[in-house]
Parts: C-alpha cells; structure tokens; sequence
C-alpha cells in the first residue's frame, strides 16, 4: 500500500467519490492505495471460501459481504477489510447500513480477517489499535509473505497468522496467538473449524 498526496479527506467526501473503489481506504483523512496484488486477493478469496462453509455447516446468522466499510465512531479511517464476517440481526442496529454498507459497532461484527500487503503497518498497529477500540472480537491478521516486522512475527521472520481476540471486560487486545506451518488456526468464532496456517499461506503461491 502506499498512500496517496491528496489533501485530506472527510469520510463523506471519501464515500462520494472513492466509496464504490475496491483500492482506497480512508486513515485519518489520508486516501491509502492498497495496490493488491493477485496472490494477495488469491489468500482473500481462500480465507472467505473457508469461512463461509463454516457458516453455512453452523446454519448461523451470519454473511460475508462483497463489499463493506469499518468507521470507527467520530473519525475520518473507513477501513476496507478483506474478510468480514457480520451478524445479521446486530446489522440492522447499525445507523449508516441502510445507505451504504458502512459498519461502525463492534458488535455487528464476528470476525475481520486481514492479508498483510507492503504497508503492513497498517494490520499490525492501526487496526489492532481501532479494531480492539470499536469492540471486534476476533481479528486475523494474515501475513503470507512474513513482511511484518520482527517485534510483530519474531525472527527469523517468516509467514505467520495472528490471531488477536478480545476477552471479556477489555477494550484492548492482548498478544495475539501466532499460527505457522502445519499449526491448526485456533478461532473463538468458529471453534471447529479445520484449517492450517499452511493451508491459507499455499492459496497465494
């Protein structure tokens, strides 16, 4: 990702014109380019495809939308998640849903899932910090290439899932637990599901 000149933006203006664009999110009223590439939405597509039988096997309330915004309440960020999962009864409480596919409460949402791209600042700071602070429960972030740094997936780096979750009464995340290779992905919403860090790395080669 890398972010563009412009001058900064309100989240109105961001929708009005680059709302419908799959390459911008909004951080602070900065128009990030996310340049994905194809092994990047290779990864994506695997994770959703994934998640989606285990909603369909669960008979859950629950859908992954096509295309779907996370504003943090009185900012000017409008994330752009690769993998949303969202209730749909907590759905209707939202205030912007109606008019644009725009989440702004936690509760709306089951689970974020994030491939790590060139700006992996991003994934591992911001939205750990505004994720936790809006009240996602669960959040992957999904680093197939291992480009995040060393205080994030260690060293020697190498490709690595975190998986950060939110415990009862906390509004922050603590350590995320790490996933690698044949390690079974260990998830609080979806408690059965069969999947290895090395499953989902394998989609974007």
């Amino acid at each position: 990702m890398t972010q563009s000149a412009l001058k900064l933006l309100t989240f109105d203006e961001f929708i009005a014109r680059f709302g419908d664009n799959e390459r911008y999110e909004l951080i602070d009223g900065e128009l990030t380019d996310m340049e994905p590439t194809g092994p990047h939405e290779e990864v994506a597509a695997f994770a959703l495809r994934k998640v989606n039988v285990e909603i369909d096997r669960l008979n859950a309330r629950w859908f992954t939308p096509a295309r779907c915004l996370i504003k943090p309440l009185g900012t000017a960020t409008a994330f752009r998640p690769d993998v949303v999962v969202l209730d749909k009864a907590e759905v209707a409480k939202e205030p912007l849903w109606q008019d644009e596919p725009v989440i702004t409460l936690g509760t709306s949402i089951k689970l974020v899932v994030e491939v790590v791209s060139t700006n992996w600042q991003n994934d591992y700071a911001r939205k750990v910090e505004d994720y936790s602070t809006i009240g996602i429960q669960e959040y992957w972030v999904v680093d197939y290439l291992g480009l995040g740094g060393r205080d994030y997936i260690g060293s020697p780096k190498q490709p690595t899932i975190s998986v950060y979750q939110l415990m009862a009464g906390q509004n922050r995340y603590p350590k995320p637990t790490q996933f690698r290779g044949s390690d079974r992905i260990l998830s609080a919403t979806f408690p059965e599901l069969v999947l290895t860090a090395e499953q989902i790395f394998a989609s974007g080669r």
